[in-house]
């Protein structure tokens, strides 16, 4: 009987590591949560989009995956926008400075400098 039990108990505990290890297919879903996350609009991102961000408390702070993926959010936009600020900035510098594309056909620094050109 003793060895019974010893053969059981050995068995469970070896289901138990077999499945905790991931050996054994099954397990729990992935994990949901019924609070409400306010978080990035689609689009564009503001300063007010960022200002109105709330992330939801776990056990020991602000959730990470919520975190991370503002984060990510607001990585990918600043990125985009210093690329075009880039682009831009170099289509200035190339830009004849005597005419730049901005001003009138035609005028010169000196009729915009004196306040005629625009």
């Amino acid at each position: 009987m003793t060895l019974v039990l010893l053969l059981v108990a050995v068995a469970v505990a070896g289901g138990a590591v077999a499945v905790a290890l991931g050996r054994i297919p099954g397990g729990l879903d992935e994990p949901t949560t019924s609070r409400p996350l306010r978080a990035l609009p689609d689009g564009p991102l503001a300063a007010d989009d960022l200002d109105r961000v709330r992330f939801s408390l776990g056990l020991r702070g602000y959730r990470m995956d919520e975190v991370d993926a503002v984060l990510d959010r607001v990585r990918d936009e600043v990125a985009e926008r210093d690329a075009r600020l880039a682009e831009l900035e170099a289509l200035v510098r190339r830009a004849d400075p005597v005419d730049p594309p901005w001003r009138e056909p035609g005028a010169t620094a000196e009729r915009a400098a004196a306040g005629g050109g625009s």
